[in-house]
């Protein structure tokens, strides 16, 4: 599985120099004295230098200094509670969190922490795992 990130017009701040330096690559204009087929040659080449390397990152080839963990801008608390099967307190208490600082998150009072997000996208795609490394603490 591969995930790509499409960015919203504007959304940079979240990118460090070497995704900005990709991003301007990409969305740069073509020069004048290219044919639309080179330039639709050169972005296929583009698109497959960049699957080639997600492939390398997915297969754990690649350096892991030269790319940046996913963590999505927003998670639907209550959805993935919702879908472990357990009430507010039960989640609270099994992860960690305060059952007010749940609460607040569910009903849009608060917003989770970019730590905190990333935390319950590890929740979401292994909560056996964490449920078992917490236990062992």
């Amino acid at each position: 599985m591969f995930l790509i990130t499409v960015y919203p017009k504007g959304a940079k701040e979240n990118l460090n120099k070497a995704e900005r330096n990709v991003l301007a690559k990409l969305t740069k204009k073509p020069r004048r004295n290219l044919s639309p087929e080179d330039c639709i040659a050169e972005e296929a080449k583009n698109i497959k230098t960049g699957l080639e390397e997600a492939i390398a990152i997915a297969k754990g080839e690649a350096d892991p200094t030269t790319y940046r963990a996913y963590v999505p801008s927003s998670i639907d608390v209550r959805s993935l509670r919702r879908r472990l099967g357990m009430t507010q307190r039960a989640f609270a208490d099994v992860f960690g969190f305060t059952l007010a600082q749940l609460r607040d998150w569910e009903q849009g009072r608060a917003s989770p922490t970019h730590a905190a997000r990333a935390y319950l996208l590890v929740i979401d795609r292994e909560p056996e795992a964490v449920q078992r490394a917490l236990k062992a603490a």
